[in-house]
């Protein structure tokens, strides 16, 4: 098969599973746009494309359906180029990001940051002060899978403080972070919590899920509960 947009749509609604796409399309209320592919499949199709063509995919790639976002995602996750290249395909690839699910995943097959955590910090920057809200929640959600450590707390939290849009996706992205630096670093957490510019919501939300977590104990997330906010 000739590694091309048109030819990997085709591949695609081969794979379709009308089950898994009832189920994907409950879980992502709005997005209609789902053929119903699994992601293990995605994941063998774009191993695929890398091996063969993935230049010719991305440039002749759709994004008519959820999983060719997906699937754009994982490839590019997966290409062995330059960091400078690899930082010109995630920006050219984060508008297309309209659903926390395909934001999330892209992030996940982003394993280049572990090696190279102070240029992505410094790429991250801009997206930290933007306006749209996968571009925010790409920053955050990206803070949280790589950057929960001591190095970077302060400057995660004053990120956190600086956001103020009002989207739901962009909210429960900093909470769930801030749920991930208490475990790591429950005192300076707990003081930031203290100082935090957070809104109420955010900030009601990040207790919850510091409560919510396995790794805290029971005295812990009873002292956490007496911290919420009146709304």
């Amino acid at each position: 098969m000739e590694i091309t947009g048109k030819n990997v749509k085709k591949e695609l609604l081969q794979l379709r599973d009308e089950k898994y796409q009832k189920f994907s399309s409950a879980l992502l209320p709005g997005t209609d746009n789902m053929i119903g592919v699994r992601l293990p499949l995605l994941r063998k199709l774009a191993k695929q494309i890398v091996e063969k063509d993935w230049e010719t995919y991305l440039s002749t790639a759709d994004d008519e359906y959820f999983e060719e976002v997906m699937l754009q995602g994982i490839v590019i996750g997966l290409v062995d180029v330059s960091l400078e290249q690899r930082f010109s395909l995630i920006a050219a690839f984060l508008p297309k990001i309209d659903n926390w699910s395909i934001c999330d995943s892209f992030i996940t097959g982003l394993k280049f940051t572990k090696q190279h955590k102070k240029e992505v910090w410094q790429f991250l920057r801009p997206y930290f002060r933007s306006d749209q809200t996968y571009e925010i929640r790409f920053g955050v959600v990206m803070i949280n899978a790589y950057f929960v450590e001591c190095d970077y707390i302060d400057e995660a939290f004053a990120v956190f403080d600086a956001i103020s849009h009002d989207d739901y996706y962009v909210k429960m992205a900093v909470a769930w972070a801030i749920s991930s630096f208490f475990v790591d670093d429950p005192d300076k957490t707990m003081n930031y919590l203290h100082d935090s510019q957070l809104d109420t919501f955010t900030f009601n939300k990040a207790l919850q899920k510091i409560t919510e977590s396995r790794r805290v104990d029971a005295g812990t997330k009873k002292m956490i509960r007496s911290l919420k906010r009146t709304p």
